[in-house]
């Protein structure tokens, strides 16, 4: 900086004239993607992410650069559509052990779980694969009758489980009435220990404080975490790490009518979210059965003048967007190219309210700019990604600093 001797007054801030801005703002990250939809932040190195693309390919992507493939599953996958590989997650001891997890739909269209391992600092192995296995070990995959609401999301929760949400199995109005039939793992929230030895014959085992493990009187699946769900497209949990409640917080796809954010207390399973009975907080299917009551209705809803694809986000927890934005939850609109954000606010039960919805579509560039969301992303510190599916790039977003308005002349 250079300084002007000639003057003979000095300009100083006036501490009383910097306008605080909220609007949000991004920038790109990284671009070059095809079509991704989802971006996992690597847990021991800040400068590493892996960008799920859902024709099969997982990519690092390295001090925002593409670089090598991490795992590429193109010719065991069926894709397009809603098909493809739809998630990824990380085991909580990933920088020890290697574990990583995949959703994808296999060349039958059904959905499979499977479990790689990887050596420090080297691709995945292939040959590491082990698909978990369903129905007493006799399927590794869950059979999906129709080609939409193959779910997808993988997320470790703050107690170490694996949650897997499951989509009714498509088609329209849930036709086979799997949201609601406790024989079924379609239309659920899984949550399972993954935690054990490779040579384990399922790759998994039921946590004991699961709410149907060990038979209850409707004959539930040991595996259900939660009852009730459309297509949760994303979900995630409040970062109990960065200050969060560690509640579990869904965006479930509606069908022609609401698009829904469902919010769960940290160990609150074995809810009925109401799909079909109810979509959002309305009466859907009155004449169609339920497995148990009550039903828990969204902590927000939408309609069809705003959207007609619910993108789940993160509750933000990270400090670059300022102190107003913690503690509000952002989402977005798949068909819409809209993002939003509202405040949660838990109560003494640990059940919240929402309040304050705040759009953000335009400070980010609009709708052309942010294309069709698929997902969103944190990194360790709890800053917030947005992932552009029509347009291959990853968005991160900021709130610049307040600027000067005015000047004062000291003589």
């Amino acid at each position: 900086m250079k300084f002007i001797a000639i003057l003979t007054a000095v300009l100083t801030l006036d501490p009383g004239a910097f306008q605080s801005t909220t609007s949000i703002q991004a920038l790109v990250f990284t671009s070059g993607l095809t079509l991704p939809v989802a971006f996992v932040a690597d847990p021991g190195d800040p400068a590493v992410f892996y960008a799920v693309e859902q024709g099969g390919r997982i990519r690092v992507v390295r001090n925002r650069a593409i670089a090598e493939d991490f795992l590429d599953l193109s010719g065991a996958i069926s894709s397009g559509g809603e098909r493809g590989l739809l998630g990824l997650a990380l085991a909580p001891d990933f920088a020890a052990s290697g574990r990583l997890f995949v959703n994808f739909t296999n060349p039958n269209g059904d959905t499979v779980i499977a479990r790689f391992r990887r050596s420090p600092g080297a691709p995945v192995n292939p040959a590491s694969r082990f698909d978990l296995k369903w129905d007493n070990q006799a399927t590794a995959a869950i059979s999906q009758p129709f080609p939409n609401h193959n779910g997808g999301n993988l997320v470790f929760g703050p107690d170490g489980y694996l949650y897997i949400g499951m989509g009714d199995g498509g088609s329209g109005d849930d036709p086979l009435r799997q949201a609601q039939n406790p024989a079924s793992l379609l239309g659920k929230m899984l949550r399972l220990d993954v935690s054990v030895a490779d040579s384990h014959p399922r790759g998994y085992v039921i946590p004991p404080d699961n709410p149907f493990a060990g038979g209850t009187s409707i004959g539930a699946r040991p595996e259900i975490w939660a009852f009730g769900l459309r297509n949760p497209w994303r979900y995630s949990f409040d970062p109990v790490s960065l200050g969060g409640t560690g509640a579990l917080v869904i965006g479930d796809v509606g069908q022609g009518t609401r698009e829904e954010v469902d919010y769960e207390p940290r160990n609150r399973g074995g809810r009925n979210y109401g799909w079909p009975r109810r979509e959002g907080a309305q009466d859907h299917l009155l004449d169609q059965p339920v497995a148990y009551q009550p039903l828990t209705d969204p902590v927000f809803d939408y309609g069809r003048s705003q959207g007609q694809s619910i993108t789940g986000g993160f509750v933000y927890r990270g400090q670059s967007l300022g102190a107003a934005y913690r503690g509000r939850y952002f989402f977005a609109d798949f068909a819409a190219g809209r993002v939003w954000s509202i405040g949660l606010t838990a109560g003494a039960n640990g059940e919240a309210t929402a309040a304050g919805l705040i759009e953000h579509t335009a400070d980010l560039g609009g709708t052309a700019a942010l294309g069709n969301v698929s997902s969103f992303a944190v990194d360790p510190s709890g800053e917030l990604y947005v992932i552009s599916y029509s347009r291959g790039v990853v968005l991160r977003l900021f709130t610049p600093p307040p600027v000067p308005t005015g000047l004062r002349i000291i003589k």
